[in-house]
C-alpha cells in the first residue's frame, strides 16, 4: 500500500499524520510531499525516509498511490497561500487514490458539521479509515 502525505506551509499536520500511521503500524510505503522544502523536511522528521517537494513530485508520487491524505485545500487550485498549484489540484483530484481530506480553516475553505472536531480527532479518525481498509 503506497500512502502519499501531501502538505504545506509548516507541514505540522502532514507530521502529525506521519506520526499516526507509524504508531499504528500500518503496512504501508508512506511518501512525504511538501509543497515547500520547510513541510517537506518537518514531515521527514517525523521518522520516514521518503519525501519529495513540489509540484512535480505531487503530480508523479499520486499517480499510483492507493491513499492521498492532507488539509481538504490539497484539492483546490491557489490553497494555502497559493501553495496548491492548479496542476497540483488537478493530479490530485484525478489519482484513483482514495483521498482522506482534513478540514482545516487555513485552507479557506470550511466543511459544514467539523466545529468542534479537534485536528488531532480529525487525524486519528483519518489514520482509522486507512487502518480499517487494509
Amino acid at each position: 500500500m503506497k500512502i502519499v502525505v501531501i502538505d504545506g506551509q509548516g507541514g505540522s499536520v502532514g507530521r502529525m499524520l506521519i506520526e499516526k500511521m507509524l504508531s499504528r503500524k500500518l503496512d504501508a510505503e508512506i511518501i512525504a510531499i511538501g509543497t515547500n522544502s520547510i513541510a517537506t523536511a518537518n514531515m521527514l522528521k517525523a521518522g520516514i525516509k521518503l519525501g519529495a517537494t513540489g509540484e512535480n513530485a505531487t503530480i508523479v508520487n499520486v499517480r499510483d498511490a492507493d491513499y492521498i491524505v492532507g488539509a481538504i485545500g490539497i484539492v483546490v487550485a491557489d490553497s494555502l497561500l497559493g501553495e496548491i498549484t492548479p496542476n497540483m489540484a488537478v493530479a490530485i483530484g484525478q489519482s484513483p487514490a482514495k483521498k482522506i481530506l482534513i478540514p482545516s480553516l487555513k485552507c479557506n475553505n470550511y466543511v459544514v458539521g467539523t466545529r468542534g472536531i479537534a485536528l488531532d480527532q480529525l487525524i486519528n479518525l483519518a489514520v482509522e479509515e486507512i487502518a480499517e481498509q487494509k
